[in-house]
């Protein structure tokens, strides 16, 4: 498993799929965005059955990067602070064109990095699970 992989994946691609926590069935595509070779993502609707507080009850969930999926484990970031205009900027380069332009700039308000998420791939699970492609 190479974790570079799935990284490589979200620079290249606009939605990644997502489950947040044991319970979900389906992949939900939300966007990802690479900074210092970390995974961030943030909840855009805010609603109270979101993959964000699924996470905040349930670290543990996976991310389906094309035909691979990885085990991840979610949490806020410590320095949030110090990375939010990096995310921001990460935002703003790879989603702000066309109908994405709103929601781009939308994604950067206060209130949705609020709610911003990291995804740390854990090595061990992806490397024990004989079903991670």
């Amino acid at each position: 498993m190479n974790i570079n992989n799935a990284l490589d994946y979200i620079r290249e691609n606009n939605l990644i799929g997502i489950k947040a926590g044991q319970q979900r069935l389906n992949f939900l595509e939300i966007w990802m965005v690479v900074v210092e070779n970390r995974i961030f993502a943030r909840s855009w609707g805010l609603a109270e059955k979101s993959w964000y507080n699924t996470f905040l009850e349930n670290s543990e969930g996976q991310i389906e990067c094309g035909n691979t999926i990885y085990y991840i484990k979610a949490l806020i970031p410590d320095d949030l602070d110090q990375i939010t205009d990096k995310i921001n900027k990460a935002y703003l380069e790879k989603y702000n064109f066309g109908v994405n332009s709103k929601y781009a700039i939308g994604i950067i308000e206060e209130k949705h990095i609020g709610k911003t998420m990291e995804f740390i791939i854990d090595v061990n699970a992806n490397d024990s699970n004989p079903f991670h492609g």
